[in-house]
């Protein structure tokens, strides 16, 4: 299960096929160092999403 916490590195490490989520959602830069250890609620913030939906979609992507 993904959490908030996570980095945007780790979740792309564990389950690579979530980076269409992740663009669809305008988070293109998960290449960028600083993309890579932030976490996604970090993320979240910065491109003014709520964590908690971002989390959700996320695991419902994977759990389809």
């Amino acid at each position: 299960m993904v959490t908030k916490e996570m980095t945007i590195g780790q979740l792309l490490m564990e389950h690579p096929n979530v980076a269409p989520v992740l663009m669809e959602v305008g988070m293109h830069c998960l290449g960028c160092p600083s993309a890579q250890a932030e976490s996604l609620e970090d993320a979240a913030m910065v491109h003014g999403m709520d964590a908690d939906l971002l989390v959700e979609k996320i695991n419902a992507f994977l759990n389809a």
